[in-house]
C-alpha cells in the first residue's frame, strides 16, 4: 500500500502564503482528502467534506493514508485559502511528468483557456476568472495551467506555460488566438513545434493562404489527405491539403520556424442539407496532409476536459468567493480526471468516467486500483 502514498506525498511539499499552527490537519491532508472525493465524482468542497466525516470513509482514510482527524468544512477551506496556486500548480507538473511512460517525448499539446462563469457573478471580482491549461491530447491528461483576470490576458499566460513546460520534440497546438509572431518564437526557443489555426486577427496572412488553397490549380499539386465519419445520421467529411513551398509567402521571415502551411475544408451533411466550412494553418514541422488531419483534431481533445469540469463537476456554479480556492479545486479536478483516464488506459478499461468514479463512490476500496494506476 506504499505506493498510494505517493501520490499524496507529490503535494505535501505545497507553499503557504503564510504559517499556520492551531490546525490538526496538515495541508497535504487536506489536498488528499480534496482528490479523493473528487476521484470519486463530488462536485464542490462541502460534498467531498460530508463524504470524508461519514464513518466509512473516516476508517478509510485513516487505514491507507494516516488521516486520524478531519478537519470541520470550515478549516478545511481555511487551509485552502492559503495555500500558493503556483507552488501547487509546479507539484501538479511533477506529478504529470511522473505519469508519462517512456518514449512519449514528441506528444501533442494543446493549449487552451476556460472561464470559471460563477466568478463573474460575484462582487469580489473585477471580472471573471480565466484558467489557462496545458493539455496532453495525445494521453488526454492535463499537464500544467495558469491563471488570468480575464481572456484578454491569455495570450501572454499561453507563453508563461510555454517557458515553464519542457516541451523539446513536441508538437504545440492552439487556436486562432495564439497565432501570434511572439508565441511562435517563444514555441521553437524550446525546441518544440508549433501547429496554429490562422483566422482574421492575422488578415494578411490568413489572405495570402486562402488565395493560395482556394486556386484550383495549386490546390491540385498540394499533398491531399480525407476521412469520412458517420454518427447519428450526420456525416462528416474532411479535406486537408499542406505544401511546404512557401517561398513566395509575404512577410515569412517573420515568423519563426514557419515551414508550411495548410488547410482542411470540413463538410457536415444532415437531413436539413450540407453546410461547408474552411480552417487555415501555419506549422513549423514540414507536416503531411495526413498529419495535418490528425494534430488538427488532437487540439479539440483539451474542450473535452472542459467539458467535464462544466457537466461533471459543475465549475461554473462553484459560488466559493476566494480566488485562491477557486484555483485549487480547479487544479483538485484535473488531477482527479488524470488519475482516472491514466486508470483507464492502463487497465484497458471501457467504462465512462462516471461510472469508474460511482464505484468508487460506492466503494473507497475501488479507489486503491485507479490510485495504484497513477
Amino acid at each position: 500500500m506504499e505506493k498510494i502514498q505517493n501520490i499524496a506525498e507529490y503535494f505535501t511539499d505545497v507553499e503557504t502564503i503564510k504559517e499556520h499552527k492551531g490546525y490538526f490537519c496538515s495541508v497535504g491532508e487536506t489536498l488528499t482528502i480534496l482528490i479523493l472525493g473528487s476521484l470519486c465524482g463530488l462536485r464542490n468542497a462541502n460534498q467531498v467534506h460530508q463524504w470524508a466525516v461519514s464513518t466509512k470513509v473516516s476508517e478509510f482514510l485513516a487505514k491507507h493514508f494516516r488521516i486520524n482527524r478531519i478537519p470541520c468544512y470550515y478549516w478545511l477551506l481555511s487551509l485552502l485559502k492559503i495555500i500558493k496556486p503556483k507552488s501547487l500548480n509546479q507539484c501538479f507538473i511533477n506529478w504529470v511528468q511522473s505519469l508519462l511512460p517512456e518514449g512519449t517525448k514528441e506528444m501533442t499539446i494543446s493549449f487552451d483557456g476556460k472561464t470559471i462563469r460563477s466568478t463573474g457573478k460575484m462582487e469580489k471580482y473585477n471580472s471573471a476568472m480565466h484558467i489557462v491549461s496545458a493539455h496532453i491530447a495525445t494521453l488526454g491528461i492535463t499537464l500544467a495551467q495558469n491563471t488570468v483576470d480575464d481572456k484578454s490576458n491569455e495570450i501572454p499566460a499561453v507563453r508563461e506555460l510555454i517557458n515553464m513546460l519542457e516541451i523539446e520534440g513536441c508538437m504545440v497546438v492552439a487556436d486562432a488566438l495564439h497565432c501570434q509572431k511572439e508565441t511562435c518564437a517563444a514555441i521553437v526557443e524550446k525546441k518544440a513545434d508549433y501547429l496554429l489555426s490562422v483566422k482574421d486577427n492575422q488578415e494578411t496572412l490568413k489572405k495570402d493562404i486562402e488565395d493560395y488553397i482556394q486556386d484550383h490549380d495549386l490546390r491540385q499539386g498540394m499533398d491531399t489527405a480525407h476521412t469520412c465519419e458517420k454518427n447519428r445520421g450526420r456525416i462528416e467529411q474532411r479535406s486537408a491539403f499542406t505544401t511546404h513551398d512557401i517561398g513566395w509567402l509575404c512577410g515569412k521571415s517573420e515568423w519563426v520556424g514557419l515551414a508550411c502551411i495548410g488547410a482542411i475544408n470540413t463538410q457536415f451533411t444532415t437531413k436539413k442539407g450540407t453546410s461547408s466550412e474552411w480552417h487555415y494553418y501555419i506549422s513549423s514541422r514540414k507536416l503531411t496532409a495526413e498529419e495535418l488531419l490528425k494534430h488538427a483534431r488532437l487540439e479539440w481533445s483539451i474542450e473535452s476536459m472542459h467539458w467535464l469540469l462544466d457537466v461533471h463537476f459543475g465549475e461554473d456554479f462553484c459560488r466559493i468567493e476566494d480566488k485562491n480556492v477557486q484555483q485549487i479545486l480547479n487544479m483538485v479536478r484535473k488531477i482527479a480526471l488524470n488519475c482516472v483516464k491514466n486508470y483507464k488506459q492502463k487497465m484497458k478499461s471501457k467504462s465512462p468516467l462516471s461510472k469508474i468514479m460511482f464505484d468508487c463512490l460506492l466503494d473507497c476500496d475501488h479507489l486503491i486500483p485507479v490510485l495504484l494506476a497513477s
